[in-house]
């Protein structure tokens, strides 16, 4: 039986690939230099890799068209202290030896006795790339020794090597290496880079390496120049890193290009981004959100992620909230990406209802918008704890720590300012460069609370060196929002660490028609200054009306005491006397009772 994707395959190609399963091989050799003509003539011919499992007895147990992973193979556990007494050996029709990522993932999820890569071209052997297993510091990874000769690869005793493993396992407390350790490569800034380095390390990855390559063409094939994918490949087996992290976004034929390259999952900015978003959305809204940007960026790109959707894979990139099997066709992820838009237009509904009755409350909306860590959050908070009304006191704060997207969840909270009274206060989630489009179309229905904003503070970490280039990124966003007009505060948070060169800096590059303030979030620094800033810009659509009130009319007084801003209120012989600040729907309701 030939495993696989078998579809449009010649009967006598199958035939031929079938006699595979009738040739022995000798226990101590990798391979019988038969199967390997015919699985490179075949392979060759249909342009699609071959994969042939053979047992420690030298026998043929699978013959797959396909990838590593489409061969039959028992899966075996670390605890069972042995490997699962089958190699693989299987073509490589693009010419490269060198093992994927998906064959260095079999090997270890597979727990392989090796894989054997054989590079092609024209139907002729080029050379050969072994991997087995290896202990390092007790812990399970892969080795690979690549560009061998077709005698170096029949001279190898396959079976020493394995009980020599195999000796090993047996005898030390292994550990299954899971933990991924990046090596960073970018071709923009080299601030940028730095960033991508804040995003992988918010992911918990621990990053080995950076490599910058400045280009003023990108290759269509690598992204960078094949040269340096060179480069990498001998620094990733060096450093024993096992996912490399582009900082801009790739095609999918690029990503297959990469990792047949350099034998390590490869994933780009976007990717990386939306695992963030996945790991950090709480409320079901923002894991809608997330699963839906993932989703349709994940749609363009099957051919391309092989290591993330095969059943080996894992780690970063494979995570999400209600993740589901991306091992599906293109028309069942339409299905779901129309069910979740279809959630989300429910739970835009439900925002609408809130919204419209904070409208009719009269209530005015301040939004807080920044950059990702610019310490929106740590001011939401803080503001909240120096004005929020006393119902509110008790009502949990928003997740703040010095890291990336912190916060992705938007909350609105009342606080009350000396003289205008209520207003809400809203936290969004941070903005980023190069924050794929699919997100931001995703939590479009979050930032609207922007869009219906009466007022926007733009929060800017001045002490950041990128400030201006963070500044510029949020703008690019609140326009593609439609909200850049809006009337703006700019908070330059943070100067308890900064410098006046710094501060100088950002002030003179964001000329334009608002107010500046500067404050410390953390520190507490002039936080009464920017509520009075709040209260300045916003509008006031509240008059101060007398009233005296019969005491048979109880329920005006009640009304007034729910819907306006009591001033004075006493007692008097022919009934209450109140002073209160109230709106035009109000005062149209309670006018009849208003000394004018």
């Amino acid at each position: 039986m030939i495993y696989g994707n078998i579809e449009g395959i010649r009967k006598s190609l199958i035939e031929e690939l079938e006699n595979i399963y009738s040739i022995r091989n000798l226990k101590d050799e990798i391979c019988n230099e038969e199967i390997l003509n015919i699985i490179s003539r075949v392979s060759s011919f249909i342009e699609r890799e071959i994969s042939v499992a053979i047992n420690r007895k030298g026998n043929v147990t699978s013959v797959a068209i396909g990838d590593s992973t489409s061969v039959e193979v028992p899966i075996i556990d670390i605890d069972e202290k042995r490997l699962s007494g089958v190699r693989v050996i299987h073509t490589h029709p693009n010419g490269y030896c060198n093992l994927s990522a998906l064959d260095l993932t079999a090997l270890l999820k597979l727990k392989l006795d090796a894989i054997i890569s054989v590079a092609i071209t024209d139907g002729n052997i080029i050379d050969f790339s072994l991997g087995m297993l290896s202990l390092y510091n007790n812990k399970l990874e892969t080795e690979e020794k690549s560009n061998l000769s077709l005698n170096e690869i029949m001279s190898i005793n396959i079976l020493d090597r394995i009980r020599f493993i195999e000796n090993l396992i047996k005898n030390n407390d292994v550990i299954e290496e899971t933990e991924e350790k990046a090596i960073l490569v970018g071709s923009d800034t080299k601030e940028s880079l730095e960033e991508l380095a804040e995003l992988t390390e918010a992911c918990n990855i621990p990053v080995l390496k950076t490599v910058f390559q400045s280009r003023s063409k990108i290759d269509a094939a690598y992204f960078i120049g094949r040269g340096k994918v060179l480069e990498i490949a001998s620094m990733r087996q060096v450093e024993r890193a096992n996912v490399i992290i582009f900082d801009d976004e790739l095609s999918g034929s690029q990503v297959r290009n990469l990792e047949a390259a350099l034998g390590a999952k490869v994933i780009d900015r976007t990717t990386l981004i939306l695992e963030i978003f996945a790991t950090r959305a709480k409320t079901k809204e923002s894991k809608i959100q997330v699963e839906l940007a993932q989703l349709k960026y994940r749609l363009g790109r099957l051919q391309g992620l092989g290591t993330i959707l095969s059943r080996t894979g894992g780690g970063i990139g494979t995570r999400g909230p209600g993740e589901k099997k991306l091992e599906t066709d293109r028309r069942h992820i339409m299905e779901t990406i129309y069910d979740l838009k279809d959630e989300l237009k429910k739970i835009k509904r439900t925002r609408e209802v809130q919204r419209e009755k904070r409208r009719k409350e009269n209530i005015p909306k301040v939004s807080l918008v920044g950059y990702t860590n610019a310490g929106k959050s740590t001011l939401r908070n803080t503001l909240c704890d120096l004005a929020a009304k006393n119902e509110n006191k008790t009502k949990e704060k928003v997740f703040e720590a010095n890291m990336l997207f912190a916060t992705l969840d938007t909350t609105t909270r009342a606080v009350t300012l000396s003289k205008k009274g209520v207003i809400t206060l809203t936290d969004t989630v941070g903005f980023v460069r190069k924050l794929p489009h699919d997100l931001v179309e995703a939590f479009k229905s979050t930032l609207e609370e922007v869009i219906f904003s009466d007022l926007l503070c733009h929060v800017i970490d001045v002490s950041s060196d990128s400030a201006i280039d963070q500044y510029n990124a949020v703008n690019e966003v609140l326009s593609e929002l439609g909200a850049i007009d809006k009337e703006t505060i700019l908070v330059l948070n943070k100067i308890d660490k900064a410098t006046e060169e710094q501060k100088a800096r950002i002030k003179e590059f964001a000329v334009g028609n608002f107010d500046v303030i500067e404050i410390s979030a953390k520190e507490k620094i002039n936080l009464d200054k920017l509520l009075s800033l709040i209260e300045e810009k916003l509008p006031y659509n509240y008059r101060k009306v007398e009233y005296l009130i019969p005491y048979e009319k109880g329920d005006i007084q009640s009304f007034l005491h729910r819907n306006a801003r009591i001033l004075e209120e006493e007692y008097k012989d022919n009934g209450t006397y109140m002073v209160a600040e109230v709106d035009d729907e109000v005062f149209n309701k309670t006018q009849e009772y208003a000394k004018i």
